[in-house]
């Protein structure tokens, strides 16, 4: 009688559970790449909202200086008017407070707007300085502001 063995080839043995082995490191690869997506799907959300709120702050001292250039265009009326330290417009007022409501961050103290206005010598130079300053949601307290500055020269 002759008896039967079943004898596997030796190739086969050596590679038994290679296939579940590439199957898992590619699971693994697959993996990576799809959180990779994630985050930089996280960081361009964040890059795009930080350039709204640039575009806003420009938008917005745009507004202001649009304001000035109707006005009586005087360093004197303009100072009066605009400066933050010295004016108490009704424009002045209402540009703030719209500043507030449109960039985050923004309370009655931390973060407010701030015009200087100042001469250049000549009694027609009004040189306007506007930094608008905003904490976009999500940033730590120990991280710095953003902040948006201009300079305008208004005759």
């Amino acid at each position: 009688m002759l008896r039967q063995h079943s004898i596997r080839p030796p190739a086969l043995d050596k590679q038994a559970g290679i296939m579940l082995l590439e199957g898992l490191i590619a699971i693994l690869v697959f993996s990576l790449g799809i959180l990779a997506l994630v985050g930089m799907q996280g960081v361009a959300v964040k890059q795009v909202t930080d350039a709204k709120y640039r575009s806003d702050a420009s938008m917005l001292a745009s507004q202001l200086i649009g304001t000035m250039w109707v006005s009586n265009r005087t360093p004197a009326a303009l100072k009066a008017n605009f400066d933050t330290a010295t004016g108490a417009s009704t424009e002045l007022t209402n540009w703030k407070a719209t500043v507030a409501a449109t960039l985050p961050g923004i309370t009655d103290d931390v973060n407010q707007p701030m015009v200087n206005v100042s001469s250049l010598g000549d009694a027609n130079d009004g040189v306007v300085t506007m930094t608008i300053s905003w904490r976009a949601p999500g940033d730590d307290a120990s991280s710095p502001v953003h902040k948006y500055v201009t300079v305008a020269q208004i005759r």
